[in-house]
């Protein structure tokens, strides 16, 4: 039997076939009887078979050899690839490449684990991969890529491929991280109307501060520094320097990679008045309407923010009429011997269109029903623009999602339609409130609550509320399915039990409340939402040792235990721009409760004014008022437990929670039927954080009291029963919500006055 052998796997055998007489090693053609592969340890046979060119049956040339052989190698199993005959059988014989079996680092600080391993998993090394050296290199690049994100210049990375049984490997990457680079200059060049030092504060980046280990604004980004070249650009624009232009932008690193300098050169150019403003195009007969939409104003300087907000005003308002391709250009006429710019806005509507489709993109875990049911825009309606832009406002105030967009797509074929995709990224939904104290008397006291805004993905919120305290338990549950009926209208179920007692020891009194109650919650605007329900509630008084008299003079007038069935009303506006960490806009919310029947009959209201004034980029102003009134609605007195309490945070910062108000003669915080709370803040920037707002500080000024009965619907507020304290905190947006820390001073206070100097709470604005 004659046997011919041949090998094309590697470059020598190429060059050696090359210099071979082609008698050689052609094989001439025949029938395959069979096929035979042989070295195999991982890889299944089929995987051969199939990726053959020829197979049991077909006539075997040295063309599908090579092909075979080509084909074998593009898979990237294989070290070697050698195609032998024997007869008519065909023997394909293969080395495979080792597998990886486990990846490990060593030396690794700046990044967890899981995000380097999803790094090198997107170049394609991972567990259970064969290895491949390209695919080494590769990876070395990439952390080396991922250190430079992190201004890491200096990290070095070293590969150890460690070979073990059954042909795998374990790779040992081993990072000398080193230290950061860090910016040790920033130069602007070219600026005369501006000093370095007021252009430098417009930037993120800066050269370091006490703070920088939290902020790392020290640490060079590109991507940041191009957002700190749009602000600069953005400052000169709006201050009339229209032909301002950065020149150039030098990021020099020193021999050690740790020191880096950035230098920005620009040319100011002139600065430029607004002489007047021109319509010219075709303005559907509505140039008067567009008109009042001009925020540019002649006689002022040039304002690039002016102009790209009436462009954008006049786009949105074509969109309200199902102009959903127009489009609105700013051209300045510049006259530069007198230093003036004239603007002419051309308009062209272009084509109405209406919406065929709208695609939600994005939701994993929200269901798009809880989507779909803020939209205002109906699809195979005409287009419109304030729809669509309420419809994207409705899905973001749900807070399901960090971001919120929508895009417009020309439907191919169909000139007049359009197809818009609302991309949203999903976002954590649960959220954590913590609330502790300590004093003397009472020690620590926690509280906590659990809540899920989007349970499940259906748009419904469970929640949970525990207060561990000595004198006050707490134990609620809630549950709101915002969309209880198809229009809209929320229904809202709480359980609750409350335990009050005054000291640790079960000897003393208590004061146990159990209810329930269900409310419903009807939108009768896109910002207003007017609420009603109802409730029962039992109220027990436990009697013990030293019961305060208003206690037992409630006792011996309704009797240790009585019910109330209060019936509430309520309404709500929120125009604020976050609701976790608010910089502008108004919140408003009133509540009224009536018990109308049971043994407890009573009306109890609150209303409250929060209003947030964004002082410029750095300094928020917050403003809050709370005032509440409660009396009897029969013969009867006002329920004790139904009074309002007032100190800690939320209300006088500085005195201990609920401590505020008349005292009982064993000196016990009974609370009262009226309270009224003002609250004065001013956050500014933490000293070294830079422009870093998910830190800052804040100064406070509070005022309020707690009041006892009062005949008359009115506050009534007593100046001798005021309290005040001010102080200083620290606001953080902690991955738990906004915490917050205040230090505080009581300026009016009373000998019986129990004072916290320190309180911190989580998941509260004010």
């Amino acid at each position: 039997m004659q046997f011919n052998r041949f090998r094309l796997s590697t470059l020598s055998a190429l060059v050696s076939l090359v210099l071979m007489s082609p008698s050689a090693w052609a094989v001439e053609p025949f029938k395959v009887r069979d096929i035979r592969v042989e070295g195999l340890q991982r890889v299944e046979p089929g995987t051969i078979f199939v990726s053959l060119p020829v197979q049991v049956g077909d006539t075997y040339t040295d063309e599908k050899g090579s092909a075979a052989i080509r084909t074998l190698f593009g898979l990237g199993l294989f070290k070697d690839v050698r195609i032998e005959v024997n007869g008519d059988v065909l023997v394909v014989v293969v080395e495979e490449r080792p597998t990886v079996a486990a990846v490990e680092f060593v030396g690794t600080k700046e990044f967890d684990k899981d995000v380097l391993i999803k790094s090198l998993r997107d170049v394609g090394l991972a567990d259970g991969r064969p290895f491949d050296k390209a695919q080494l290199d590769r990876a070395e690049q990439e952390l080396k890529r991922q250190y430079i994100n992190r201004s890491l210049y200096a990290a070095q990375v070293v590969t150890t491929v460690t070979p073990i049984e059954r042909n795998r490997v374990n790779l040992t990457f081993t990072v000398v991280e080193g230290e950061p680079a860090k910016i040790n200059e920033i130069r602007i060049v070219g600026n005369k109307v501006f000093s370095q030092s007021t252009l430098r504060d417009l930037f993120d980046l800066d050269t370091g501060g006490w703070m920088s280990w939290y902020t790392k604004s020290d640490r060079y980004s590109r991507v940041k520094l191009n957002a700190d070249i749009e602000t600069l650009r953005s400052y000169y624009l709006t201050r009339g320097y229209l032909e301002f232009k950065v020149d150039s932008t030098q990021v020099a690193i020193a021999p050690n990679k740790t020191d880096i300098g950035i230098t920005v050169n620009i040319s100011e150019g002139e600065r430029f008045v607004v002489s007047g403003v021109k319509l010219v195009g075709d303005y559907l007969g509505k140039d008067e309407e567009f008109k009042t939409l001009v925020a540019i104003r002649p006689g002022q300087a040039y304002n690039a923010d002016e102009v790209a907000k009436t462009t954008k005003a006049f786009t949105d308002y074509f969109g309200n009429f199902g102009y959903a391709f127009a489009r609105v250009d700013a051209r300045p006429e510049v006259d530069r011997v007198n230093n003036r710019v004239a603007l002419t806005l051309q308009a062209n509507p272009s084509r109405r269109a209406y919406v065929r489709k709208i695609n939600v993109a994005g939701n994993s875990r929200t269901r798009d029903v809880v989507v779909r049911r803020e939209f205002r825009q109906l699809e195979s309606s005409w287009y419109d623009g304030d729809k669509i832009r309420l419809s994207r406002d409705r899905v973001d105030r749900l807070g399901y999602f960090g971001e919120v967009s929508v895009e417009t797509q020309e439907v191919p074929g169909a000139p007049d339609q359009v197809d818009l995709t609302l991309n949203v990224v999903e976002k954590p939904t649960g959220s954590l409130s913590l609330g502790a104290g300590f004093s003397s008397a009472d020690g620590l006291g926690l509280s906590f609550g659990l809540k899920q805004e989007n349970a499940f993905g259906s748009g419904n919120s469970l929640g949970i509320q525990v207060n561990t305290s000595k004198i006050n338990r707490v134990l609620v549950l809630n549950t709101t399915d915002p969309y209880f009926t198809a229009d809209g209208v929320s229904r809202t179920i709480d359980v609750y039990q409350k335990t009050s007692s005054p000291y640790e020891d079960q000897s003393y009194y208590k004061l146990i409340t159990s209810g329930a109650a269900m409310r419903f919650g009807v939108p009768f605007t896109e910002i207003d939402t007017v609420f009603f329900g109802a409730g029962f509630e039992k109220t027990t008084i436990e009697p013990g040792t030293l019961l305060p008299t208003s206690y037992l003079a409630y006792a011996n007038e309704y009797g240790y235990s009585s019910t109330a069935l209060p019936f509430t009303v309520g309404w709500a506006r929120d125009s604020r721009d976050s609701a976790l960490a608010p910089t502008s806009g108004r919140l408003q919310r009133a509540n009224a409760e009536w018990s109308f029947a049971g043994d407890a009959r009573y009306v109890r209201t609150t209303y409250q004014f929060q209003q947030y004034l964004a002082l410029n980029k750095q300094y928020t102003a917050a403003f809050n008022a709370e005032v509440g009134l409660g009396r009897a609605s029969s013969d009867r007195s006002f329920p004790i437990f139904k009074n309002f309490y007032g100190g800690g945070l939320g209300s006088v910062r500085g005195f201990e929670q609920g401590s505020l108000g008349p005292r009982d003669v064993s000196g016990t915080a009974v609370g009262g039927s009226r309270k009224l709370n003002l609250n004065f803040e001013v956050l500014t920037p933490f000293p070294g954080a830079g422009n870093d707002r998910s830190l800052r500080m804040y100064g406070f000024l509070d005022l309020g009291m707690v009041g006892g009965p009062d005949d008359g619907l009115a506050i009534n507020v007593d100046a001798n029963s005021l309290r005040s304290s001010m102080g200083v905190g620290i606001s953080w947006i902690s991955p738990v919500g906004p915490l917050r820390l205040a230090l505080a001073k009581p300026i009016r206070k009373f000998d019986n006055d129990r004072i916290q100097t320190m309180q911190f709470q989580i998941g509260t604005s004010f």
